[in-house]
């Protein structure tokens, strides 16, 4: 059985037994407590411990894992993976012990065909109910159940719930051990593939226990490990799952798979590693110093590693990613999708480790023999920072690489060294003098991400430590702070500006940026010196953030509006939020209707004279989702998001800065509001004073109006309407005479002509005049009638027809000698152009048709 058709067989057999299906959360886990996800449970935690509630009550999936504890064992063993999937079903409060155990005896023994008498379980020696499960249900020998202690009580911590487990393992038969069950026989011969937990306890803090209400399931099943089972295989490297990884790593190294045990392990890690860093480069995950991406560089460095140690400079870790794309595009379609990002991410990484590894790994291996030679069995701490600061060697590659040799690394000196370099540089630090990506990518490193403090008013202005200064060109400099209360320019507000004042020096902030992965760059120009080390005074230009923050405010309001009056398909497209106006561009097919826009700006101002708090949500992405929290284009969350409440209405995910009241914003006003695309509309804003000069302009137009119009300000529109109706009876009193006087030119042309079709120049008329015209005289029983003018420097030439001849295709050819274009119907068409010496070419060929 290959992966695709083990992935369809389980997810089908419970489908069809009521379970929903539930698409596999992402490696980047929700829970806070976990840089992973790391068991098919993890995204079903919060129902479990009874948080939120299941939308469904019995659920099914195939989770992405990555666990990292037994990174050193990969390559060396045939089952131990990083990235692995988990197949699971679950019940919330639904099926208990009877469903679980037998659904999942019915799926091997029936679906997956596995025979009854290759099966052994455990139970609890507490859980009597499971045994006779067991018996009566599956009809199990007796002798095939076995009794554990802690081994079958699964806990999800030291507080919450918890309860017993039932282990299902297969007997792979005499050659891989001693027999005796799970409880007592060999490892390698009694393999787990499922494990089915009963939640049916709590615990409480004082370690008190109850029986749950609601019991739960949560069953949890390897996918690799079964199949390799299934197909009678003894690896999970032996599966078509990673059949072209090992081809990709065969080809990397050069080497050929079973043809020796060292350069086997050398594969097989390899092609794990290659497997795992593009899932997770997939969900997210870059390369970095620490977290997540430490440990995806961590092992992108295993790989290369391996490599060159095999022998192999040539480059490999592309062809991982394709070899991974290929097997696992179908079932994680992100894959195919972001292939070249994630190529492009990986290589980048192996191209930066490869061009200092050569020397680093000299460095290591010359240490260690010494280390060997003199009899010791501890590796220089000293050498491990230079590998860790230089060659950057991970400690943990570096304590792998010497424990071969059964060394142990000086961890203390290690740890003394990275400390004594950490205040070197703070205390230390030069003025940098070129601005790059890699010094940014050095003040991250040395001194960490900048920390911002500014969010409330009493911290614009902080005392603070000046970082580094970066000098620019045309006098441009940017400057760094340990903590600063500048914001830096982000999800459509703009950065902040102010002065950072030192004892010897005055930089003044024109622009404020986030680079390299959280590091603040204040942008100006320095009066003065300022030297990096300095103690400095940091303060925010106060009212222009006033501003800027009631503008953004006021954005969340106006999209909340447009939510409420147009719809739920309404989604942010791109913002600007600045301190004199605010601009919002979002989906939508249409320009707003007057009543649109008035519904839109009543809702958001009574939101701002409710003069409710602005309350800001510190929670996870998934509870903030769960709470119908809008997302806004373009911006980046992590497992930890803020939210932002402003009012009865708005609910957003927002990093910027917002007003502590509503009633701070003081009035909305919507200044303008066009289409910049396909299905994309831009509306224009401004708030508080920027409102309140625009409705004094608005009040000085009207005034100089009225004034005109000789009437007071509340008769303006009446005193407008009584001008506008004049000038429209004068237009219907000139458009009568003309018509009448069309009328009189008609008759004229009429008399001059006896036959049915009439052909005239008459210059002085509009292009509408003269197809009216031509109407009038064809509607004097003539056949065809065309007339061609000029009028200023246009050409226009009408026909109209008794249907005998199609005035359109006429008028069409007619256009051509005119040098223009035109179109109508078969009875009456207009065509014009620029060419007025041709009429008298035209009007021939017409006579001559």
């Amino acid at each position: 059985m290959e992966a695709a058709a083990l992935r369809s067989t389980f997810l089908d057999f419970f489908t069809r037994r009521g379970h929903v299906e539930v698409p596999s959360a992402s490696l980047i886990a929700l829970d806070p407590t976990l840089l992973f996800t790391v068991a098919g449970m993890v995204p079903f935690k919060s129902y479990f411990t009874g948080e939120e509630t299941a939308p469904y009550p019995r659920a099914v999936s195939i989770q992405k894992c990555f666990r990292a504890p037994d990174i050193d064992l990969i390559g060396t063993t045939q089952r131990h993976l990083t990235f692995f999937e988990m197949m699971g079903n679950f019940s919330f409060g639904d099926y208990f012990k009877e469903g679980a155990i037998s659904l999942a005896w019915e799926l091997l023994t029936g679906g997956f065909g596995i025979d009854p008498d290759r099966l052994w379980v455990t139970v609890h020696v507490s859980d009597d109910e499971a045994d006779t499960i067991w018996r009566d249900v599956t009809g199990i020998r007796p002798e095939r159940i076995q009794r554990l202690d802690e081994d079958n009580m699964w806990a999800m911590g030291d507080v919450g719930p918890f309860g017993p487990d039932s282990e299902i393992f297969f007997d792979k038969g005499p050659a891989f051990g001693d027999d005796g069950g799970p409880a007592t026989g060999g490892e390698d011969r009694f393999v787990e593939i499922w494990n089915l937990v009963f939640m049916q306890f709590d615990r409480d803090a004082s370690g008190a226990t109850r029986e749950l209400p609601r019991k739960n399931i949560d069953t949890g099943s390897g996918f690799e490990r079964v199949l390799s089972l299934l197909n009678g295989v003894e690896s999970v490297f032996a599966t078509d799952l990673f059949a072209p990884l090992l081809e990709a790593a065969s080809r990397g190294l050069n080497l050929s798979y079973g043809r020796d045990e060292n350069g086997d392990v050398a594969l097989r890690r390899v092609a794990d590693h290659g497997r795992a860093m593009t899932m997770l480069v997939a969900d997210g995950v870059l390369p970095a110093n620490e977290g997540r991406g430490y440990v995806l560089r961590r092992i992108i460095r295993r790989a290369v590693l391996a490599a060159r140690r095999a022998g192999s400079d040539r480059p490999l870790l592309g062809d991982l990613v394709d070899a991974t794309v290929a097997k696992m595009g179908d079932a994680y379609p992100v894959l195919r999708r972001d292939r070249d990002l994630i190529v492009e991410i990986v290589e980048r990484e192996e191209a930066n480790f490869a061009r200092t590894l050569r020397t680093g790994l000299a460095l290591l291996e010359g240490a260690r023999d010494d280390e060997i030679e003199r009899g010791g069995r501890v590796f220089s701490g000293a050498v491990a920072f230079k590998l860790h600061d230089t060659h950057g060697f991970p400690i943990e590659l570096t304590e792998e690489i010497v424990a071969e040799s059964q060394l142990s690394v000086d961890r203390g000196a290690f740890d003394d060294a990275m400390r004594d370099q950490r205040l070197r540089a703070r205390a230390g630090a030069k003025t940098l003098r070129v601005a790059d990506d890699a010094q940014y990518r050095s003040i991250v490193e040395q001194f960490g991400a900048s920390e911002f403090v500014g969010r409330s008013v009493d911290r614009y202005s902080v005392e603070t430590t000046v970082v580094a200064i970066l000098a620019g060109e045309k006098g441009e400099s940017e400057l760094f702070l340990d903590v600063t209360p500048f914001y830096a320019e982000s999800g459509g507000q703009v950065g902040d500006t102010g002065t950072v004042v030192t004892e010897s020096g005055r930089f003044e902030v024109t622009d404020t940026q986030s680079v390299a992965g959280g590091l603040i760059v204040h942008r100006g120009r320095v009066d003065g010196v300022i030297a990096a080390g300095q103690v400095a005074v940091a303060t925010i230009d106060a009212s222009r953030r006033e501003a800027t923050r009631r503008n953004h405010t006021a954005t969340h309001l106006l999209h909340a509006g447009l939510r409420a009056v147009l719809g739920e398909h309404v989604r942010q497209q791109g913002s600007y939020v600045g301190p004199g106006r605010l601009r919002f561009d979002f989906s939508h097919g249409q320009g707003l209707r007057d009543e649109e826009a008035t519904a839109i700006l009543t809702m958001a101002n009574r939101d701002v004279v409710s003069n409710d708090d602005v309350e800001t949500i510190q929670t996870s992405k998934r509870e903030a989702e769960l709470m119908g929290a809008t997302a806004f284009f373009g911006d980046k969350y992590g497992e930890r998001v803020r939210v932002v409440r402003a009012g009865r209405h708005s609910l957003e995910f927002c990093g910027g800065t917002h007003v502590q009241r509503l009633g701070d914003i003081g009035q909305i006003q919507i200044v303008s509001e066009s289409s910049i695309g396909a299905n994309t509309r831009r509306l224009e804003a401004v708030s508080a004073m920027g409102a309140h000069e625009r409705t004094l302009e608005m009040e000085r137009v009207i005034s100089s109006i009225a004034t005109l119009l000789k009437s007071s300000l509340e008769d303006v529109v009446p005193s407008l309407e009584r001008i506008l109706e004049s000038q429209r009876e004068v237009e219907r009193e000139v458009a009568a005479l003309r018509q009448a006087q069309l009328g009189q030119i008609a008759t004229r042309i009429a008399e001059s002509h006896d036959g049915d079709v009439i052909v005239e120049r008459v210059d002085g008329y509009s292009g509408d005049q003269l197809r009216a015209l031509a109407q009038e005289l064809q509607g004097r029983d003539r056949r065809l009638v065309v007339l061609a003018g000029v009028l200023g420097d246009k050409v226009s030439v009408a026909v109209a027809s008794d249907g005998a001849l199609d005035a359109a295709n006429l008028a069409r050819e007619l256009a051509t000698h005119v040098g223009g274009g035109g179109g109508g119907t078969s009875r009456l068409a207009l065509a014009g152009g620029r060419d007025a010496g041709a009429i008298t070419k035209l009007l021939d060929a017409v006579r001559a048709l």
